[in-house]
């Protein structure tokens, strides 16, 4: 008979005392001002966020919902607030080339104020020049100007007049030019006298107008040469004045800015581009030319990409939709007559320009997803630099002519979340990752339940309430979450770092609590909210325990049968995990094909459960073979199970059920039994011990408790328990047990009622044990086969 004792109530759960806090309420607790439960990740943070070399970029590597995000963005805003803030960046136009505009780079706040002081200054140099242009002195200076070009010009024309008259010409002006027209006694000669005249009159004629029209053309190009003279003395005046006019208005912008050249080359750039387009400005409609509309004033424009006017301290910036414009920077376009237009007061900044200086935060799997942002990013990081480029024409997508800004050195710290799959992936797949992405922040998803961090547990339900403008949490709540927690984490002696589901939680127990008219939450209302929630949840299991009760699923809970067991199963749903009870069957006879295992046979089982059949076969010839071979065909399956099987933690069970079968001795059906075995015969420890527990407690419930029945569990899973009230409520009133094995023979005892066995020194098992009733059905098995040797061994 077995001596193993059942686990005490007191072993099933961890309790966190409400007494152990000496707050009321989370009103008197101070705010959470650290990193939660992640020692490991937290210092992979400051040692990335604070190397200055290249390629310190971070990775944070977690589960959703551990915190990373939210955890990481909080210290980094803290670190942030007391660092320097950033310059200011903007873009002005490059009047030389207006394809690759110029940017400028100020201390915080001044891409505003000079963006404000030029659009001034355009306004004044523009009221300045029309005044200047229609003063007197310029008018009086001009009408001078023209008077001399004009005397000059007549002076050259008199000579040639006076040059024809000499030879009997005139000198007519026409349309196209000078016309020459021979002359007698001053008077034109008509073309009909022109034409009685002698061949040798109208020769010499012909003679002295060729020799004129070499005269008349010097005399033109002496016209045309006085006339570029008075352009040009023209264009100096018009120079002249508008430098008079806007130069000491430059002056007065040059003066705030002198710590800046480029502001400066910027102001001299604007002056000069004014100057040469004087005419615009002048507002005189001379040669057609208007005051200058808005098209043409965005010329002079300050396109601002990033003001941190507003900031204290770096800024952290979280990019949730992390596309190659979001991030690069993009440039807009517009239609204009059904054609493309762009200029550089069209060029829009991506996160990265936001973040420069400081930290920018991106979920790895969008940024992988989106096309060629992941490129984007690596050839900034790579280059130090953020070149907006039109991403069409990077791909010869489209052939029109865009811009090409200078680029913006980068100084940033990039932080990637995503799993640690996702992390080793990248490490495996990206030549280029692990240059740049030198630090992994490891988030676990699981803590020591020390009373430091129990307290600091208060602190983030705290902030949680804060910032959730929730009502507030007394200690009985705090005390029930730390329960739920470790629940969570499935360790007495952990709690869970999954705070986006502590998080819902706390969320829906307040709208439980408020709901029942509580100004403050207790622990009824934390226990409502898990109810509630598993309520929403739980259809399948009940679904499942509903054909269980209704025998529609064979599960036997009272009595015994040979080669069946009771194994445990867990199903995950989402995040909702729940127990079940599954039929392990075993034949086994005389044979020669061993271990057969229908799950795999049927493609149904998973490698690893295929693993834990051929540890049983092994174990089988170490308990077995000793002296003899096995013969004997045997096979196991679970019972109504027509979707795969994977895991090992039905292999302990799976060997009883075998061992049973060629014993043909019967196993207790009131008790269930979870796992894996080794080839040594050691129970090794499981995972989801509570939902499997569970499981098995509601199907004896509804099929009717008799006191007898419960689960075997490893003695490696003991600390893994955090059951529910109600299987607690029942092993205290002695309706359901729980019994932990360190060993196969243990369990084997626990099913049989009887003494197991040890192997003696021949190699055979002591009479009326366990371990002997198998060996002697194994060795019957091979006498069936009737090998001669062992019927002489018999005779």
């Amino acid at each position: 008979m077995s001596k193993l004792q059942a686990l005490p109530p007191e072993a099933l759960h961890h309790p966190c005392d409400p007494k152990l806090f000496e707050f009321k309420t989370t009103d008197e607790l101070p705010s959470l001002d650290k990193v939660l439960g992640q020692p490991r990740a937290l210092r992979a943070l400051e040692l990335g966020s604070e190397v200055a070399g290249p390629g310190f970029n971070i990775f944070v590597a977690g589960l959703p919902d551990s915190g990373r995000t939210t955890l990481t963005r909080d210290y980094l805003e803290r670190k942030a607030a007391k660092e320097p803030v950033p310059n200011d960046w903007c873009i002005g136009n490059n009047f030389d080339n207006p394809h690759s505009p110029k940017v400028i780079s100020l201390p915080a706040g001044q891409a505003t104020t000079l963006k404000e002081d030029i659009k001034g200054l355009i306004k004044r140099c523009q009221i300045e020049i029309q005044q200047s242009f229609q003063s007197e002195e310029y008018v009086n200076e001009q009408g001078r100007l023209r008077k001399s070009m004009q005397e000059v010009q007549e002076s050259e024309f008199q000579k040639l007049q006076d040059a024809a008259k000499e030879i009997n010409f005139a000198i007519a002006r026409t349309s196209s030019g000078f016309a020459l027209i021979p002359t007698v006694e001053g008077k034109p000669i008509p073309p009909e006298e022109f034409a009685e005249l002698s061949e040798e009159r109208q020769k010499e004629l012909g003679e002295l107008q060729n020799k004129l029209e070499g005269e008349t053309q010097q005399t033109i190009r002496k016209i045309r040469e006085i006339g570029e003279t008075f352009y040009q003395k023209h264009q100096e005046l018009d120079n002249y004045t508008a430098l008079f006019a806007i130069n000491h208005l430059i002056e007065v912008v040059k003066a705030k800015y002198t710590h800046s050249e480029r502001v400066i080359d910027h102001l001299d750039a604007i002056q000069a581009d004014i100057i040469q387009n004087v005419k615009i400005f002048r507002g005189d409609n001379e040669e057609d030319e208007s005051i200058p509309d808005a098209d043409w004033i965005s010329r002079y424009e300050t396109n601002i990409l990033v003001d941190n006017g507003e900031l204290e301290g770096a800024p952290v910036v979280m990019e949730s939709h992390p596309t190659y414009q979001n991030l690069i920077g993009r440039i807009e376009h517009r239609l204009v007559m059904g054609a493309s237009q762009t200029n550089f007061t069209m060029i829009r900044p991506g996160a990265l320009h936001r973040a420069n200086g400081g930290y920018i935060l991106i979920p790895a799997r969008d940024v992988l997803l989106n096309p060629y942002a992941w490129q984007g990013l690596e050839r900034a990081l790579r280059d130090g630099e953020i070149r907006i480029l039109e991403l069409g024409s990077q791909l010869n997508l489209i052939s029109t002519v865009s811009l090409e800004s200078e680029p913006i050195p980068l100084s940033v710290k990039v932080i990637l979340f995503g799993t640690s799959l996702l992390h080793q992936l990248l490490r495996e797949h990206d030549v280029d990752f692990n240059k740049l992405f030198k630090v992994r922040a490891q988030f676990a998803s699981i803590m020591e339940r020390s009373d430091e961090n129990v307290y600091d547990y208060a602190l983030y339900i705290k902030s949680v309430v804060d910032s959730n403008d929730l009502p507030p949490f007394d200690r009985t709540a705090v005390a029930r979450i730390v329960e739920h927690s470790s629940r969570m984490a499935g360790d007495q002696g952990k709690l869970s770092t999954r705070f986006g589901q502590i998080s819902d939680i706390l969320r829906e127990a307040a709208y439980w609590a408020q709901k029942d008219g509580e100004k403050v939450v207790s622990a009824q209302s934390v226990d409502q909210a898990i109810e509630e929630k598993e309520y929403r949840d739980n259809l399948p299991e009940e679904l499942t325990h509903e054909w269980i009760e209704q025998e529609t699923i064979l599960i036997d809970v009272t009595g015994k049968a040979v080669g069946q067991v009771n194994a445990l199963s867990v199903f995950m749903l989402g995040e909702y995990a729940f127990g079940r009870p599954n039929r392990v069957t075993a034949s086994a006879h005389p044979g020669s094909k061993g271990l057969v295992d229908i799950e795999r046979q049927a493609e149904l089982g998973g490698p690893i459960h295929t693993k834990g059949v051929l540890i049983i076969s092994g174990l089988l010839g170490q308990r077995y073979g000793y002296n003899k071979p096995l013969s004997l065909t045997a096979s196991l399956t679970f019972e109504q199970s027509y979707s795969g099987i994977e895991g090992d933690s039905a292999s302990a069970a799976e060997f009883c059920a075998l061992l049973s079968a060629i014993a043909n001795i019967p196993l207790r059906q009131d008790r269930a039994m979870t796992g894996s075995i080794n080839q040594r015969g050691e129970i090794q420890s499981i995972g989801s011990v509570n939902e499997k527990i569970e499981g098995f407690f509601t199907t004896c419930k509804n099929k009717g408790l008799t006191g007898s029945q419960g689960v075997i569990i490893p003695q490696a899973n003991t600390r893994n328990l955090m059951l529910n009230s109600e299987v607690i409520e029942a092993v205290k009133a002695g309706q359901f047990h729980i019994w932990y094995i360190n060993t196969l023979d243990e369990g084997l005892s626990l099913f049989t009622d009887m003494e197991i066995g040890e192997l003696q020194g021949d190699g055979t098992y002591p009479e009326g044990t366990f371990n002997h009733a198998v060996d002697k059905r194994l060795m019957e098995f091979l006498k069936v086969l009737k090998p001669k040797k062992y019927q002489d061994n018999d005779a």
